[in-house]
């Protein structure tokens, strides 16, 4: 039988129960901004995509929701950013109850590969870190957003707050009906919602280790230095990308001043690895940019933090495997240390059943929907990687299309691992081994 108090697989039912909680409280007459109730399914993929930190949308929010409504999906993606059992413990140690090794386990799983030990002190982090940098880009949007946007005190601060919090838990949400586009040449704007997000989009884990070892890069764990470097990399990638391919599009970059083409070219490499924020129009993007788009997407952020994707980590364990077939070694690994078998076969499975879901999921609504197959990818490879971006299409889908993105959000939040894990019904190692044979490869 399930055993419901197994950390690893409470995890996904306390996901599982924060959206129907959700969904709950937005199919409230209060929490629309007619009065009216919302229709099941808008309750239901708004709460996915809140819970989920996604950011896609059925309905505009600052137009359908009510403050209420909106204040709602802020609290949703705020818990579901922070990880339900993260913050069940936060919740434990705040009121002096400490937690035990069953919750320590949980938020192993939560986090991803945290030592017990660390538990504590990691938990102390991601609530520090949370507070001081929700505090500080609050400050910095609303007095930007009052100063040089004519906005009063109280709509300035609540646009700061809700961009903010969106932000650091890489929710991709906005309180405005074009998300960031009116803010193209603000980099008082645009750059703290970026810093913001690649904080986060580096994981908690890493934060860690900084605060220890400095930028002392010899004293780095490996998982930190992948993340950092890998980090660098896809951003100047994605910067570069969007810069070349945009340059001259009417659409997008092709008006704009030099300083604010470098702007939003370095605003759009960061977002669709994991946030969602969009400051140009993602429906006008160029062929080259849209499949730079898919790259990063898939790929997503740093381990154990709020971005989605498959990982830098796991992109980058698979790559070493690769060039070590190629070279001939028998040894994978990079920065002066091999990986162990365990780690390589996780980093084949979580890829491998992402890329099957995106491929089963872009099928079946390919399928039922006439929307171009490429927009149709996009949108599927966005909700698994908990990114957010869209080419306009989540609203035009049919309901059938939208559950599966529900699908995808969820099990992309949760985990590849953590979800097949879950459903395991106790499955353990067997007593023999068969005989090894070999069949042909390539």
């Amino acid at each position: 039988m399930l055993r419901l108090r197994d950390p690893i697989r409470l995890i996904p039912l306390l996901f599982a129960a924060l959206i129907l909680a959700g969904m709950i409280l937005l199919s409230l007459p209060i929490a629309t901004a007619d009065g009216t109730r919302a229709p099941l399914l808008s309750a239901f993929f708004t709460a996915v995509s809140a819970v989920s930190v996604t950011g896609l949308i059925v309905e505009d929010t600052p137009v359908y929701w009510s403050t209420f409504g909106q204040s709602v999906i802020m609290l949703l993606f705020q818990i579901g950013g922070f990880g339900i059992m993260t913050a069940a413990t936060l919740f434990g140690l705040m009121v002096g109850r400490g937690f035990g090794l069953r919750e320590r386990l949980a938020t192993q799983v939560e986090r991803s590969r945290l030592e017990s030990g660390d538990a504590v002190s990691v938990l102390k982090l991601v609530l520090l870190i949370t507070l001081v940098v929700e505090t500080i880009v609050a400050l910095i949007l609303t007095w930007r957003f009052v100063t040089a946007h004519g906005m009063s005190l109280s709509e300035g601060a609540w646009h700061g707050v809700f961009h903010s919090v969106s932000a650091f838990n890489n929710a991709g949400f906005s309180s405005f009906s074009d998300s960031v586009m009116g803010f193209q040449t603000d980099a008082l704007i645009l750059g703290p919602i970026m810093l913001a997000v690649i904080l986060t989009a580096l994981g908690f884990p890493v934060m860690q280790d900084l605060r220890r070892h400095k930028f002392s890069w010899r004293h780095w764990s490996l998982h930190t230095k992948i993340t950092v470097a890998g980090t660098g990399g896809l951003l100047l990638f994605g910067f570069f990308a969007t810069l070349a391919m945009e340059w001259s599009n009417p659409d997008t970059l092709g008006p704009m001043g030099l300083g604010a083409k470098v702007l939003n070219a370095a605003f759009h490499s960061v977002m669709p690895r994991t946030a969602g924020f969009n400051s140009l129009d993602v429906g006008s993007f160029q062929d080259g940019t849209i499949m730079s788009n898919y790259f990063l997407m898939f790929v997503g952020g740093g381990s154990a933090g709020t971005a989605g994707g498959i990982k830098i980590t796991t992109f980058f364990v698979l790559f070493a495997i690769v060039l070590s077939e190629i070279l001939g070694r028998s040894d994978a690994g990079i920065f002066g240390r091999r990986f162990g078998r365990a780690i390589e076969r996780q980093a084949l499975s979580v890829t491998v059943l992402a890329a099957t879901l995106i491929f089963a999921a872009t099928t079946y609504i390919a399928m039922v929907s006439p929307l171009p197959l490429d927009d149709i990818l996009f949108e599927c490879i966005s909700a698994f990687s908990t990114v957010g971006l869209s080419t306009g299409i989540t609203a035009d889908l049919p309901p059938s299309a939208q559950i599966v993105l529900c699908l995808l959000m969820f099990v992309g939040r949760v985990g590849t691992i953590t979800v097949a894990t879950a459903l395991a019904l106790g499955g353990r190692e067997r007593p023999y081994r068969y005989p090894e044979e070999n069949p042909i490869v390539g």
